[in-house]
């Protein structure tokens, strides 16, 4: 019997950190580049493009970093090793009947029985 793998094994908590830490810089850059951080302008200007680009960072961090978090919880662990047989967008029930099997004649959704009643 294989243990089962446990939350902290599916996603560690630096890889939760890490790819926090990119979106940030991504969007603290995206900022910076928008404002004109990287042309000349006076101080104050260059100051505030620098500020807001770190509370932009900031809040992308800690949005991205309980997004993520929360988004494992969801995942159980016993179902990552687990194999699905089954198309995942049907219900159970449904899983082995086709799309259509239980309809009769070739009428469409709107009740039109073939491409000879379109005009």
């Amino acid at each position: 019997m294989t243990p089962e793998p446990t939350r902290r094994a599916l996603m560690r908590p630096i890889q939760l950190l890490g790819l926090a830490f990119v979106a940030a810089l991504f969007a603290g850059v995206v900022t910076l580049v928008s404002m004109g951080f990287f042309q000349a302008h006076p101080a104050d200007e260059i100051q505030r493009a620098l500020v807001l680009a770190l509370v932009v960072a900031g809040i992308t961090f800690i949005v991205t970093l309980l997004v993520i978090a929360l988004l494992v919880l969801v995942v159980d662990p016993a179902d990552v090793t687990r194999t699905i047989d089954r198309p995942l967008l049907l219900p159970p029930d449904d899983a082995g009947t086709p799309r259509g099997a239980g309809e009769t004649g070739d009428a469409d959704a709107d009740g039109a029985s073939g491409p000879s009643d379109r005009a």
